[in-house]
């Protein structure tokens, strides 16, 4: 048996083995701890073909395990591989052909559809087809450069050799294989932040311009996970008063490590389930941040394992959710205050519906909403909203 069968049937393996229970990426990671036998280029090769197999989504559901995981392989290389080469030596040659000219090479037949196919779910602003077809490929790797940190960011990058592109002016594109950690202070010099997440830095921008500065910005992050967007906010808005707060101590104890390295220590948090009424008393804010929980959909190009296993039913699960929490966060609003409101969904009924419902049960004022596209960025695809209270 020739080394490709071999990662074949390895990949094969593992994919029976895995259940969909937790990321993909720590299961594969503790599976070949305990099987010492893969070198560094062994779990490389597999891991890309499990990967891969996780990219077609629904498609070809039913078609053999290893056939499956080379028709998948095939679909997402943009260029010869080894694997191709051994194996399907005629695909290896079409690699650098589009979707639909490999349809025309492999024994079955399926729609970009079937890949993703929940086309009538997507929110109306979403190129169905091109935002598919991105699953097929790896997303890049951002960085967001804080203030003061540019040109020593850049220096590092070109003194260690690492291709980049500059895709903002704080905003760096690299090869998701790029060991950043290994160059970079992370959280100190610059974070690991998607680009439609940057992004969402534009409607804080907003905030800024309109807040009459009588006074420092009082913001509750209500969901705040690994502190992503206060870091952000902190950059861009300056002087706040900041208060953090999600549904799991162990999730602030992590956020707490990170700020420590981002040099945020005046900050209050505790942990809170916002899908119950709120029991502790709390002060109002004039910044509110709901980066609610959602189904990720504009986030499975990085873990594509939560495409394969998705199923509809859990949009209107999250949907449910997502106006529990918001209901519950925005009594703490002040008059005059804004309301910022995040998914990283690409799903209508967490997008715009929830910012209809928001209009309309709390009438706020809408300010600005927008699908912040990344697929075809090979990033992430993100859904904000900014509203104002009204005094």
């Amino acid at each position: 048996m020739s080394r490709y069968h071999s990662y074949l049937n390895s990949a094969a393996t593992i994919l029976l083995a895995y259940k969909g229970e937790e990321p993909f990426a720590g299961f594969i990671k503790k599976y070949f701890s305990q099987h010492k036998k893969f070198g560094s280029k062994d779990r490389k090769q597999v891991s890309h073909l499990c990967y891969c197999y996780f990219r077609l989504g629904k498609a070809l559901i039913n078609a053999p395990l290893e056939e499956r995981i080379l028709n998948a392989l095939f679909f997402c290389s943009q260029q010869p591989n080894d694997i191709l080469a051994e194996l399907k030596p005629v695909w290896n040659e079409k690699t650098g052909t589009n979707f639909s000219e490999k349809q025309q090479e492999i024994a079955y037949s399926f729609s970009v559809e079937d890949i993703f196919p929940w086309q009538n779910e997507l929110s109306e602003a979403i190129d169905g087809k091109v935002f598919t077809l991105s699953h097929l490929q790896q997303p890049d790797l951002f960085l967001r450069v804080r203030p003061g940190n540019e040109k020593k960011v850049k220096a590092k990058l070109i003194k260690n050799g690492i291709a980049f592109e500059k895709i903002a002016e704080q905003c760096i594109a690299l090869s998701n294989s790029t060991r950043i950690d290994e160059l970079i202070e992370l959280d100190q010099e610059a974070v690991i932040q998607d680009y439609s997440s940057q992004r969402v830095g534009e409607l804080l921008k907003m905030v800024r311009k309109e807040h009459p500065g009588d006074g420092s910005i009082r913001l509750w992050d209500c969901c705040a996970a690994s502190g992503g967007k206060s870091i952000m906010a902190k950059d861009i808005l300056g002087d706040i008063e900041l208060m953090v707060s999600d549904i799991r101590e162990s999730i602030l104890l992590n956020l707490g490590n990170r700020f420590e390295q981002a040099g945020i220590d005046d900050y209050e948090s505790f942990v809170v389930d916002l899908s119950k009424p709120l029991t502790v008393s709390l002060s109002t804010f004039n910044l509110v941040i709901a980066d609610v929980p959602c189904s990720g959909s504009g986030t499975w190009g990085r873990t594509p394992e939560q495409l394969y296993y998705f199923e509809e039913e859990k949009i209107k699960s999250y949907a449910t959710l997502q106006q529990k929490i918001v209901t519950n966060a925005l009594p703490q609003l002040e008059p005059g205050g804004y309301f910022l409101y995040i998914t990283c969904s690409v799903f209508k009924k967490e997008n715009e519906a929830a910012v209809d419902f928001i209009k309309e049960k709390f009438g706020l004022q809408l300010l600005k909403m927008e699908l912040l596209r990344g697929y075809d960025k090979k990033a992430d695809t993100l859904f904000a909203a900014l509203f104002k209270k009204p005094l």
